[in-house]
């Protein structure tokens, strides 16, 4: 009601005589995601095969980074940070099964529409918005269409509740089904009703999050006999700490046969992506087609990545590896400057609204704590302390909890008896406690509540086996680390609510807390 007489306002302000001229001058947005990609699955960035070749001609002729970051690996608290510019200590979303404590003071929808803009999601939501909040939604999951009605539909989500866990065949599910083709399909179909109003479309694919299903040709591109080798094991896993080892337990207990099974689930999973790249090929091209791409902002992008083999683990959960934070994000269409190489800089998942909204002349909205990277994407000046860092997090509080008698797999739920690979990777022991890494430059830092941690040097040992912390060597690296991860925690300390009266909240334009002097 609120909201409804808040908008009901900004339209009288506005003046009923608005020209639709003024209307139409903003951008449109679309929002391409997938879920659970990780980063360095690309071309782009070194992988010897054609896995997301379109995606990475889009973010040549563009703008993409190479250290973009999720602000947890995990579904829930990812989206909700997108859209609201908070991180998930301020969103109280910390893990899938709090979405309804979301809170915020305005995030991107309500900016959206008091700019006029028509809203539609086509695909997964899994953050706090319903019907209700868009102009059209068109909702899918990881077992099919919500609602399913047609014939490829209802099979589509007969196939998915069958096969829960993984797929190790070719999908029978021909690629006009596969969801990721009907999203595209949908998409298209409601931009092409778009007339007057600037509009924004979420475009989120289920995939490739796991069953870990493709259909030909896609499965026979990536086979076990193709895929380069994995440079971690179990081995690592132990390195890695109790988190990773309870969670090898959990995918042994589930799924038996996963050292055997893991080359043909990396290449579904890889499959997934490339069929991906070629639907994004072919939404971008129709827009290109219809003369939007350059009225377009689009932007390409994960919510969180996955381990894919390494450590011997498949999905994610355990700990803050660059596996499952990094993620791609690659801009492109309305006055993005060609970069062709990766942006120098760290940035999050929460600097995506605030981007919005500087791109669209509006104002960042109190309580947001992401950054615009509006004028780095347009080739504009920006101070370069304040993308020298990002952080993560991870946890819902308390203390860690071991792989106790008491509790069990079965009990606790993440474990699924009657199901191969019918196991949550998102439970009590993987998310329990409070962690939080910092990334700045080559080297990366890693704290968890106990005050553990974990340091490397991420072009040595990129795949973070050979833990630095406390060794004296390195003391000036972690010491600086620190202070940037102190400060971090500082900066993003809730400003909600700002103080009521006297008290000047002063905030930057962009949102920056550095500046060029």
């Amino acid at each position: 009601m609120n909201f409804r007489r808040c908008l009901f306002s900004g339209v009288l302000l506005q003046g009923v005589g608005l020209s639709l001229l003024a209307q139409t001058d903003k951008p449109n947005i679309v929002v391409i995601m997938t879920d659970q990609q990780r980063a360095d699955l690309c071309g782009r960035e070194g992988f010897p095969m054609e896995i997301t070749p379109y995606v990475d001609a889009l973010a040549r002729q563009n703008a993409w980074f190479d250290k973009a970051y999720t602000v947890m690996p995990a579904s829930s608290p990812a989206r909700c940070s997108m859209f609201t510019g908070r991180f998930p200590s301020a969103t109280h979303v910390r893990t899938n099964h709090n979405v309804r404590d979301i809170y915020y003071a305005k995030d991107l929808i309500t900016v959206l529409k008091e700019n006029h803009y028509k809203t539609a999601l086509v695909g997964k939501n899994h953050a706090y918005l319903n019907a209700k909040d868009m102009d059209f939604w068109s909702e899918y999951s990881h077992w099919g269409k919500n609602k399913p009605v047609t014939e490829g539909e209802l099979a589509v989500s007969k196939f998915f509740k069958e096969a829960v866990g993984q797929y190790l065949e070719p999908s029978p599910i021909p690629l006009k089904d596969q969801q990721p083709t009907r999203i595209v399909d949908q998409a298209i179909e409601w931009i092409d009703s778009q007339k007057d109003n600037p509009f924004f479309v979420w475009v989120s694919f289920p995939e490739p999050h796991n069953p870990y299903q493709v259909c030909e040709p896609y499965y026979s591109m990536f086979s076990p006999d193709k895929l380069p080798a994995v440079k971690t094991s179990r081995q690592d896993a132990i390195k890695k700490g109790s988190k990773y080892q309870i969670l090898g337990e959990l995918e042994d207990a589930s799924c038996p046969d996963l050292e055997k099974d893991l080359p043909r689930l990396r290449g579904n999973y890889m499959g997934m992506i490339r069929l991906i790249d070629d639907q994004i090929q072919r939404l971008v091209e129709n827009l290109k087609e219809k003369g939007l791409f350059e009225k377009t902002i689009i932007v390409v992008l994960s919510d969180h990545g996955d381990f894919c083999g390494e450590y011997g683990l498949i999905r994610k959960g355990a700990g803050l590896s660059e596996a499952l934070t990094r993620i791609p994000m690659v801009w492109a269409g309305y006055q993005i400057k060609q970069q062709p190489k990766a942006i120098d800089a760290h940035v999050s998942l929460a600097d995506l609204f605030p981007t919005f909204c500087t791109a669209i002349g509006d104002t960042i909205p109190i309580g947001v704590q992401g950054r615009s990277l509006w004028p780095m994407l347009t080739g504009k000046e920006y101070p370069k302390e304040e993308f020298s860092s990002v952080v993560v997090q991870l946890g819902f509080g308390g203390e860690d909890v071991p792989l106790d008698d008491k509790l069990t797999f079965e009990q606790e739920g993440a474990l699924d008896r009657k199901k191969v690979a019918g196991f949550d990777e998102l439970n009590t022991w993987t998310q329990s406690g409070t962690s939080r890494m910092v990334r700045m430059g080559d080297w990366k830092l890693v704290m968890n509540s106990y005050g553990k941690g974990e340091l490397y040097n991420l072009k040595k040992d990129p795949y973070e086996v050979n833990n630095l912390f406390g060794n004296s060597k390195y003391i000036n690296q972690q010491s600086e680390l620190l202070t940037k991860l102190l400060a971090w925690e500082l900066r993003l300390q809730d400003p909600l609510p700002v103080p009521r009266h006297r008290y000047h909240f002063k905030r930057n334009l962009y949102n920056y807390h550095f500046s060029n002097d």
